[in-house]
């Protein structure tokens, strides 16, 4: 039940970790060189380019093997001082690049004939993507010092506040009573207590996970503020109107799209607190469902999974869609990817990591038996799939936006949904359907409580930093907006922002939406297999491998899927409002 890091290095003191890490550290100064005695005249641009772009290839190699061999070992073992160590003596030395990236835009941004030389080059050509957005993002550098300065500073701003952030909710404790014994437990693991069947259980471990914050409150706003205050101001000096409008310009997605999503979201509500006051109804609360009843389990089935069951399942249902598919995720569980057991010390939630210098993935979860903890592999495996599908393109063309990124991950988890709901009764579907739009309700409803707040928290935070009450405060008022009566007004969760990774990411700003469009980009694209059948297969394929050089809206269109209007949105919600009302039907007294 836990994953192998062999395949990358043996340990922190082989020969090849060692050899890679100086490799890095050499190739800095070669390609700083470089970009500072080439790229201050446009001449011989082709052979600079294609010179530039193998030593960016090298270097984003050599980074994901030892960055992601230091990251991954710290995520399964928060105290592992070796791998902290040299994960923070690389980044600190990989803030030198800057200067060689800014070079090579500002060149980029020079050559008035770039698509000439493009065309005069199939390497060019193969990455020509690249070389267009290194193009747009030229508008928005500032100078060689203030690029630098501001890389050199996050290592002891933004990333050094996410770092603490890590550290205290992956060794938090949390004190509870359990089975009639006062336990502490990982918050993982108390975390996970809110799908227990037995409802003094889940509450009993909300009103505990709510106690144990208190002890790290004051520090996570901290590094909450210091984190967003970094990205206000960075944002401000590169010109972009707001971080979300930059966050937009790296996901490649127009404003357009997210309006037109956002407005289909909203009209979708009523749907989905006509189920939360359903499933509110029959656990017998009045006024709403209680936060801590969200995730409560519904239905006679009581389908509960070894590890092993729960592969073999993912295994034999993802064969049905493409044997492909089926194998990637048998490779995965035989050769040791996955990384399941809940355990101190390692970090919460579930993660993919695609390996391109490998050509594998490395899969984290906190595995606990549960239907719901089944599809989430399920879930992580697609991210991993994806990754699979970009083997053929090069390093410079695996990387995509986030809202594209949820794409197959949500997919990979419908077909184990679906496959789940056909061998039900209704009596037993009622489980599988209600977990099902659960989830949705998470992906959907949920996230836009965390739009709403992520965009208070920035308006704000321009103005002062947020104190712990603020921040509980602006939670609540999100999530009472996103859910209305659906649940109890009295029973929320004013903590959600302290155990959301992605809200202490100066990178990663507004990792919501993404995936809210992912789960509504991916029914989209089940409801179009349903349809097509065998002959969508190689076009999901072919639509996966080409995510790294696309924008959003181009990705969309290989489908003859218009994202710019709410329609799209509109059909796929549908799919959920349809799954909420057969739930309805079925749960009648």
């Amino acid at each position: 039940m836990k994953w192998s890091l062999k395949e990358l290095y043996e340990s922190f003191e082989s020969p090849e970790f060692l050899r890679d890490s100086k490799r890095i550290l050499t190739l800095i100064e070669e390609v700083n060189a470089y970009a500072e005695n080439e790229f201050q005249e446009v001449e011989r641009a082709k052979e600079k380019l294609e010179t530039y772009l193998h030593y960016e290839m090298e270097m984003s190699n050599l980074v994901s093997r030892v960055m992601g061999f230091a990251n991954l070992t710290m995520s399964t073992d928060a105290r592992n001082e070796a791998a902290r160590e040299h994960f923070s003596r690389i980044a600190m030395k990989l803030s030198a690049i800057t200067k060689a990236e800014v070079l090579f835009k500002r060149f980029v941004q020079k050559l008035e004939n770039l698509e000439e030389i493009i065309r005069g080059s199939t390497f060019l050509t193969e990455h020509r993507f690249l070389l267009e957005e290194a193009k747009k993002e030229g508008q928005y550098l500032l100078s060689d010092a203030e690029e630098m300065l501001i890389a050199k500073m996050s290592n002891t701003g933004s990333k050094a506040w996410t770092n603490l952030q890590n550290i205290l909710t992956s060794t938090l404790l949390v004190e509870m009573e359990k089975e009639g014994e006062n336990v502490s437990l990982p918050l993982p693991a108390v975390r996970n207590l809110a799908y227990d069947k037995d409802p003094a259980v889940r509450k009993a471990a909300y009103e505990a996970e709510l106690a144990a914050y208190k002890k790290v409150e004051e520090s996570s706003a901290a590094a909450l503020n210091g984190i967003k205050g970094e990205v206000l101001t960075v944002s401000e000096l590169r010109g972009f109107e707001t971080p979300l409008h930059e966050t937009l310009f790296q996901s490649r997605m127009e404003k357009e799209t997210l309006d037109a999503m956002f407005d289909a979201i909203r009209e979708s509500l009523p749907s989905f607190r006509k189920y939360l006051k359903r499933k509110a109804a029959l656990l017998g609360h009045e006024k709403g469902l209680p936060f801590y009843d969200l995730f409560a389990p519904m239905g006679e089935s009581e389908m509960q999974f070894t590890y092993e069951e729960a592969m073999d399942y993912i295994v034999k249902n993802f064969s049905t869609f493409s044997p492909k598919l089926g194998q990637y995720a048998k490779e995965a569980y035989e050769k040791n990817w996955l990384d399941v057991e809940p355990r101190e010390g390692k970090r919460g939630g579930a993660f993919c990591s695609n390996l391109h210098v490998i050509g594998e993935s490395r899969i984290l979860s906190n595995f606990d038996g549960s239907f719901s903890n089944m599809t989430t592999l399920a879930h992580e495996l697609g991210h991993g799939y994806h990754g699979f599908n970009l083997k053929e393109e090069t390093i410079l063309n695996s990387s995509y936006p986030m809202p594209i990124a949820e794409t197959a991950s949500i997919f990979c988890e419908t077909i184990v949904v679906q496959a789940a709901l056909k061998e039900m009764s209704d009596r037993e579907a009622v489980t599988i359907l209600e977990q099902s739009i659960s989830d949705a309700t998470q992906v959907i409803v949920d996230i836009y409580s965390r739009y709403l707040f992520e965009t208070k928290l920035f308006e704000t935070r321009k103005d002062h930093p947020l104190s712990v009450k603020e921040l509980n405060a602006f939670m609540l008022e999100a999530q009472k907006e996103a859910y209305g009566d659906g649940l109890d007004e009295e029973v929320l969760h004013p903590y959600m922002w302290l155990n959301k990774t992605h809200y202490y990411s100066a990178g990663r700003n507004f990792y919501n939406f993404p995936y809210a469009f992912g789960l509504l980009f991916s029914k989209g694209l089940y409801a179009i297999y349903l349809k097509r059948g065998e002959s969508f297969v190689p076009e999901y394929d072919a639509l996966l491998s080409v995510t790294g050089k696309k924008s959003i809206k181009e990705v969309a269109e290989l489908m003859d899927i218009d994202v710019t209007k709410p329609d799209f949105f509109r059909d796929s919600l549908k799919i959920v409002e349809r799954d909420i009302e057969k739930f309805l039907e079925l749960t009648k007294k």
